[in-house]
């Protein structure tokens, strides 16, 4: 078993295209990835083998692996290492094969519906809620989902209206209460790196 001294661990949640990722990925390259764990809620997606995805809904709290994601997350603050699923967004199903992810000082953590369910907040020292317009985020989720997730634009915008709107009214908005920082715009300005590199400092010790 590998071990730690001090783990701290830092969850980033919000609406779908956000930014999430981009700000977790700045806050990466100010620790130092030899110091950071990553683990995206992403990844815990069920697999869909032999099922028809277009009428899944992606964005429920349901068709998340999420009690697989909470073991993990606490196995790494025991200092243990983990095997974390890998998704194919284009297939809607798992790999056989799956990513190693060892302990370190600083677990991030990133997915919509991170402050949704209790057991996995419990997890996190650090709660932060990245808040968009809806407008932005279609669009870049737009962009990203025909150009990353061989989607097609008629495909997106039909999700969007049928399950991703309706979803992050009922479950993401609503978890932002749980957040314990609230970043604006996507933490497009370095202050919020800043901000959150100094928390992250604290925690530490």
């Amino acid at each position: 078993m590998e071990t730690t001294s001090k783990v701290v661990t830092v969850g980033f949640a919000g609406g779908s295209a956000s930014g999430k990722s981009t700000l977790a990925a700045k806050l990466i390259d100010r620790i130092g990835s030899d110091r950071v764990a990553f683990l995206a809620h992403d990844s815990y997606y069920i697999d869909l083998q032999g099922e028809d995805p277009s009428s899944h809904n992606f964005d429920h709290p349901e068709a998340l692996e999420t009690a697989l994601m909470v073991e993990h997350l606490a196995a790494l603050r025991r200092g243990e290492a983990v095997d974390v699923p890998v998704y194919d967004f284009a297939t809607h199903t798992r790999a056989e094969r799956t990513e190693r992810v060892s302990p370190r000082p600083v677990v991030i953590v990133e997915g919509i519906l991170l402050f949704v369910e209790q057991a996995l907040r419990e997890q996190l020292d650090l709660r932060v809620f990245v808040d968009v317009d809806a407008d932005v985020r279609l669009a870049r989720r737009l962009r990203r989902d025909v150009a990353e997730r061989a989607r097609t634009h008629d495909f997106v915008l039909h999700q969007y209206e049928a399950t991703v709107r309706p979803m992050h009214i009922t479950f993401v908005e609503p978890s932002k209460r749980h957040a314990q920082l609230i970043i604006p715009e996507g933490g497009q300005e370095g202050a919020a790196v800043d901000v959150l590199e100094s928390h992250v400092k604290c925690l530490l010790g």
